[in-house]
């Protein structure tokens, strides 16, 4: 076929035929595209990474919007018929909940515009051989993709800017302002500050954050964390009703009062794992240590913060502490994954290799290094023989190709990362690979 001797409209309707021929091909290729796509643009605009439900709901709404897109290139939808998906929108509501600036929305979805535009048009150009139909068909999905990201767009950010009103009309605006000038170290006067938080500061105090990771958090999630607060506040002697502010509807900041007189203040982390256990399956808490005044106040809610942000990219952690062995170096080495990465990869060697077997290894050799060396007190740690410890540590040094007096630092560290972080920290190649 000559596409130079067809009429206009037999140009358009073989155009219009590679097009539909084009979205149905890949739209069979939806779940590594959506994931392809999900990851770019995690990586490339940092305000949308956030925790563990967000990203998912990113990937919800990176994959649904791919597959309307190409429902509209193949079937020649209407643009103004379109509607976002539900993920898209939900995703949105949750970026107003948490006061992501809808400009990083917008980016997302141009980000998406070219990816997709790239790939379509590629997959024109592999199976069309006319090149006067390929031109064709390209400029077709040139023009739908932008008639759909200005439609899908204009609707999404629509319900960005409805649900951060309604957001905020629901907030406390002088208690939240109070807050953040407490949390920020400003000048603010004591007395008014208890009175607006209706909680006392001149005492010690324990942070906590506390979640579900669960995509479609509505408000009896809420209730459900308030009443865990509560729960593992009884169970500390609490001196009064925590503090509990909502950030989403699935994700909460918390004070336990802990009284002004000292005390060790001890946590009974199996009693607060069998309360969250009690709350749901998908429930999940990180915890501060307790500190007083209200200077304390602000660190405890840090390291709670620190915790959280570990707990959210370890996956399936019930309870997390500040305290626990690795909290604190991972929640520094979290705020750059890509830098740690490269500790990683450079320390370990073969042993960052993803795998059953040798996560195996790096857990006992980090088990091993923290026990001064000694085969038999890692063999109490990981509950295994110490022949069977001296055996794992000699195929993870085996694995790595360098001894362990080598580099021990960053050894350690690299090993702690993992055991922290997992796959998250693993060579890129290694995690892509394993996708």
């Amino acid at each position: 076929m000559d596409g130079g001797k067809l009429t206009p409209e037999q140009l358009r309707h073989e155009a219009a035929a590679r097009v539909a021929r084009v979205a149905r091909t890949m739209g069979a290729e939806l779940s590594r595209l959506g994931s392809t796509l999900h990851a770019e643009i995690a990586e490339s605009i940092p305000e949308l990474r956030g925790d563990a439900v967000i990203l998912e709901l990113l990937r919800a709404s990176t994959e649904g919007n791919v597959e309307t897109f190409l429902h509209v290139a193949q079937h020649r939808i209407p643009i103004e018929e379109v509607r976002p998906p539900s993920a898209a929108i939900e995703y949105a509501r949750r970026l107003a909940q948490r006061g992501i600036s809808a400009n990083a929305l917008l980016r997302a979805y141009r980000i998406g515009q070219n990816r997709v535009l790239d790939w379509v048009v590629a997959e024109v150009a592999r199976e069309e051989g006319d090149r006067v139909v390929a031109f064709a068909a390209a400029q077709i999905l040139q023009t739908t993709s932008f008639a759909y990201v200005d439609r899908v767009a204009e609707q999404v950010v629509a319900e960005y800017e409805s649900e951060r009103e309604r957001w905020l009309a629901n907030r406390n605006t002088v208690r939240t302002a109070m807050l953040t000038s407490v949390l920020s170290g400003r000048d603010y006067d004591l007395g008014t500050a208890e009175s607006a938080l209706g909680y006392r500061l001149r005492q010690h105090h324990l942070g906590i954050v506390v979640w579900t990771a669960e995509q479609d958090g509505v408000p009896s999630e809420l209730r459900r964390l308030e009443a865990l607060v509560t729960a593992i506040g009884e169970s500390l002697g609490a001196e009064g009703p925590a503090l509990f502010l909502p950030q989403d509807r699935a994700l909460a900041w918390c004070w336990i009062p802990l009284g002004r007189t000292t005390g060790d203040h001890q946590l009974d982390l199996d009693v607060i794992r069998r309360l969250t256990e009690n709350t749901g399956p998908r429930v999940r808490v990180a915890l501060g240590r307790p500190h007083p005044a209200a200077a304390g106040f602000r660190t405890t809610h840090q390291e709670a913060q620190r915790a959280h942000a570990v707990a959210s990219i370890a996956g399936d952690i019930r309870v997390t502490t500040f305290d626990d062995p690795g909290v604190q170096i991972c929640s520094i080495l979290a705020r750059d994954l890509e830098s740690t990465r490269s500790l990683v990869a450079a320390a370990l060697g073969g042993l960052a290799d993803d795998g059953e077997n040798n996560a195996l290894l790096r857990d006992t050799l980090l088990a091993f290094l923290r026990a001064k060396s000694s085969y038999v007190a890692a063999a109490e740690v990981v509950h295994l023989h110490k022949n069977t410890v001296k055996y794992r540590v000699d195929k993870a040094v085996e694995a790595r190709g360098r001894s362990l007096d080598e580099d021990r630092l960053n050894l350690e560290l690299a090993l702690t990362a993992c055991q922290w972080l997992g796959a998250a920290v693993l060579p890129k190649a290694n995690r892509q690979a394993r996708a």
